[in-house]
């Protein structure tokens, strides 16, 4: 599949941030503890509030590695059937230092899976605390012209691979915090330059809104804005007030927020709009210093969707952005669950298609499947675990109608045998009654005998 503009002008295009952190690294290991990833976070959550839905656990996905690379394959194929166009994975760029990295050069490197992606740069202190502020930081974010250089020449990379995701032919390149750097104009026309030299088109540079700066993205050299929610409930939404919750929580009802949104006016520059199907990051913080999001549902989702949808529509790009595709550690997935299984993404596919896919089990959608010619071990082995998938359910089905019948079966000879233990203690019974009054007969037929017997003289 290409990343093209024409394949998907006449649909909504959505965008899922993609979270590489689901794989042990040196650095995590070296901070959080050997093996550590975000499933660390996700299992250890407990509720912290009356009807908290923690934890989050996976299904169909399981706690997979992102190393294996048919993870990956079965993580594109489910989002591609429903509607989802691309991934935005989140980049790691510390002065030339990769943290996290390993995913994305490998699709990269690889071509797999063949699913549009484009790179947000988390351009952010890695702190202990996950909060990206200035105390126990764990590895610095500093920013010179050499390392702009380094950084654009890596991406040009990223850019001419055919799978980047374009708009109006440039590749789509988010940047988390924008005003973090101290010359964001310099920068920019420094990539620019690069990129001409490069034979590569410029990059469409997005500005996120985030850590309060809702500026205008024109000021700071870039192309476009992004909501990048949940940044900005805050300042539009009041807190909500949820009985035993340590009053340190943010805590926010969902419908709220999604009333509030979807009405919400568009800037005078172009602003990408964005939605989250929940969020929770009480996995990752201390009670008292959680953000939590109550009362979210795939129908209050989907109405958000559709509110974003029309927000686009002005803005004349039909793109938003969903936060996000696997943020397990702070409640924001569309990937499936224990409570809400694959409802966002129906939701989605609902928006996007107008409805779900007729076949839930189909995580190889497109091609007919007798032309679907596997050209890696990853396309193999997805044929052959959806092959095994439906023979393991239809032996599933198999073993358990066996078991049905069996288990009548075997009620049926329980009752049987009741009733013939309960007809031989009956003719027992019959029995021993005959014989007491058979016995009975003897003994009187006995005693007449003997009056009758004559008398000797």
């Amino acid at each position: 599949m290409s990343a093209t503009d024409s394949t998907t002008e006449q649909l909504l295009r959505v965008v899922a941030f993609y979270l590489p952190q689901f794989h042990p690294v040196p650095e995590n290991d070296a901070w959080w503890g050997s093996g550590f990833t975000e499933w660390t976070n996700v299992v250890r959550a407990r509720p912290r509030f009356p009807d908290h839905y923690q934890p989050h656990l996976p299904t169909e996905l399981g706690f997979y590695d992102l190393r294996v690379p048919e993870v990956r394959e079965q993580q594109a194929a489910l989002a591609r059937a429903y509607g989802i166009e691309a991934f935005c994975y989140y980049h790691y760029w510390f002065n030339g230092r990769g943290v996290l990295d390993r995913v994305f050069r490998e699709v990269l490197r690889s071509g797999r899976p063949d699913f549009p992606f484009c790179l947000c740069w988390a351009n952010e202190n890695w702190t202990r605390h996950w909060d990206a502020g200035n105390g126990d930081i764990l590895i610095a974010q500093d920013y010179d012209e050499e390392d702009d250089l380094n950084h654009i020449r890596y991406l040009i990379d990223a850019f001419r691979d055919p799978r980047y995701l374009t708009v109006d032919g440039r590749p789509l390149l988010m940047l988390y915090r924008v005003q973090k750097l101290p010359q964001p104009r310099r920068t920019f026309d420094l990539w620019r330059k690069e990129c001409a030299a490069a034979d590569v088109p410029e990059p469409l540079i997005v500005k996120f809104e985030t850590h309060g700066n809702f500026d205008d993205p024109a000021d700071y050299g870039c192309d476009m804005a992004a909501q990048f929610l949940p940044h900005g409930v805050g300042e539009n939404v009041p807190m909500a007030n949820v009985s035993g919750c340590h009053p340190g929580n943010a805590v926010f009802d969902y419908e709220r927020v999604v009333d509030t949104f979807v009405e919400q006016s568009s800037p005078p520059w172009v602003r990408v709009p964005s939605v989250f199907p929940a969020w929770d990051n009480s996995p990752r913080r201390k009670d008292g210093e959680a953000l939590v999001f109550v009362n979210n549902s795939p129908a209050a989702f989907e109405r958000w969707l559709r509110g974003a949808d029309e927000l686009a529509r002005e803005q004349g790009q039909r793109l938003v952005f969903v936060n996000a595709w696997n943020e397990w550690a702070e409640g924001a997935h569309l990937e499936p669950d224990e409570r809400d299984g694959r409802a966002f993404l129906d939701a989605i596919s609902r928006v996007v298609h107008g409805d779900v896919p007729s076949d839930p089990d189909a995580l190889l959608p497109g091609p007919p499947r007798e032309t679907l010619a596997p050209s890696t071990f990853a396309d193999l082995y997805l044929e052959l675990y959806a092959d095994y998938r439906k023979l393991q359910r239809s032996t599933t089905d198999l073993m358990a109608s066996m078991e049905r019948r069996i288990r009548l079966a075997a009620d049926e000879r329980d009752r049987l045998l009741r009733a013939s233990r309960e007809q031989a203690a009956q003719l027992a019974e019959w029995g021993r009654r005959l014989e007491a009054e058979l016995d009975i007969a003897r003994r009187r037929l006995g005693a007449r005998g003997a009056e009758l017997s004559p008398v000797s003289p």
